[in-house]
């Protein structure tokens, strides 16, 4: 009976679907970039080992989380760097990129390990961006 009136809930209203669908799409994105970092293994968990499954999903959601936070880092300098030219960036634009970008990194090129001992500078998580626009939950979270 529950799921009845839940499917007849989904069915009548509309913003409901939306946001099924768009969260829906969401976790899809991600499943889809999980599955071309672990490349090695073409979307696969090939061990009957529990722990070597288990070890697998991990090393994988590391991996992917990595590469999100590198790309979120590299988008907001993007956006330091058009607001030091003078851009008005509209947070409901920034709220359509992606983190999942996948173009610029060479899984199969040269990697360079001469940096592994240098510091990073600190992380400046701050973007000087209006996100009211998007709602008070979308606002608060971006703080």
């Amino acid at each position: 009976m529950i799921r009845t009136v839940q499917l007849l809930r989904y069915l009548s209203d509309a913003p409901l679907r939306g946001r099924v669908t768009a969260a829906t799409n969401k976790v899809e994105a991600f499943n889809g970039f999980s599955d071309w970092v672990r490349f090695g293994q073409r979307g696969t968990v090939r061990e009957n080992d529990p722990v070597e499954q288990e070890k697998d999903v991990k090393f994988t959601s590391l991996l992917a989380n990595l590469v999100i936070f590198h790309n979120t880092l590299d988008i907001a300098d993007v956006v330091r760097e058009l607001q030091a030219e003078g851009e008005v960036i509209d947070p409901l634009d920034l709220a359509q990129i992606s983190p999942y970008l996948t173009e610029h990194i060479m899984r199969f090129g040269e990697y360079s390990t001469h940096e592994l001992g240098i510091t990073p500078d600190d992380y400046d998580a701050h973007l000087d961006v209006d996100f009211s626009a998007l709602g008070k939950d979308v606002a608060e979270a971006a703080r």
